[in-house]
């Protein structure tokens, strides 16, 4: 019976320590993949990141549920973008009292995560309101080689036009001098009317581009009818707004798609 009790009590504090880790353990929501993929890495295991939009699926305009609403509320961080790129998440950030990072920095574009220089900037100030400076000193040094690897590859191209499914890119262009003709605004959902796309079309054939960069989490139509009409074929560039499970499952994260993305813009740009 002793040695029966001894073992219970050593279970029962076994358990108690587990639930007292649990407590101690910081939670970030994170509003969306590249965001929570960096939280993760300054974070580390003391973290608990919690992603509101799930795997495979194109964050723009998410709806949260009751349950992302109070993770929001209760979280010890939030990360987000704002500038209207997730209304729901940003209503959600209104609501509460603790600890919150708005990543955009106030630009209207918000894809600020597509520019390396931009990120590492990001992953320091992620650092710092996690306590974890030096984590994100680590992760801006990484981000910053990639950047290294884009100037290098970027530098000697015969074209400089990228014709992207929708204003995702305009970050990245700028950073490494090259032009963006987007076939939709702000959001991948948004079609250009007839008379848009013939002017589109127009402006592709003009801008001597060999190539359409379509995306993996929408459709490929509008990229496709472009595409054909201009004489031009037809690539997928990631926005790393999203990775599928099979991605995530398969060891992919923001900095290996960032490097696929290279080499399709080399070779969609004719760069040596």
């Amino acid at each position: 019976m002793r040695v029966v009790a001894l073992l219970f009590a050593t279970v029962a504090l076994t358990g108690c320590g587990g639930a007292d880790h649990a407590e101690e353990a910081t939670t970030v929501v994170a509003a969306f993949y590249p965001l929570a993929w960096a939280a993760e890495q300054i974070g580390g295991e003391e973290t608990h990141v919690v992603n509101l939009t799930p795997p495979g699926a194109e964050p723009h305009d998410i709806e949260l549920s009751p349950r992302d609403v109070e993770a929001v509320r209760g979280a010890d961080l939030v990360v987000y973008v704002g500038s209207g790129f997730q209304s729901a998440v940003e209503d959600a950030v209104a609501q509460r009292d603790g600890s919150s990072l708005d990543v955009s920095g106030g630009d209207q574009d918000p894809h600020v995560w597509l520019d390396p220089v931009r990120f590492a900037r990001i992953a320091e100030e992620i650092g710092d309101a996690l306590g974890r400076p030096e984590a994100g000193r680590e992760l801006a040094r990484r981000l910053r080689g990639l950047d290294r690897d884009y100037m290098t590859g970027l530098a000697h191209c015969e074209r400089r036009t990228l014709v992207t499914t929708h204003a995702a890119f305009g970050h990245l262009a700028a950073r490494y001098g090259l032009t963006q003709i987007p076939l939709a605004g702000r959001s991948p959902e948004a079609e250009p009317s007839p008379r848009e796309l013939e002017r589109l079309v127009d402006e592709v054939r003009e801008s001597g581009a060999t190539t359409v960069l379509a995306e993996p989490l929408v459709s490929s139509r509008l990229a496709e009818t472009v595409a054909r009409e201009a004489g031009a074929k037809v690539a997928v560039l990631d926005p790393i707004e999203g990775l599928t499970e099979e991605q995530l499952a398969g060891g992919e994260d923001y900095l290996s798609v960032m490097r696929r993305n290279l080499a399709t813009l080399k070779e969609a740009l004719g760069c040596g």
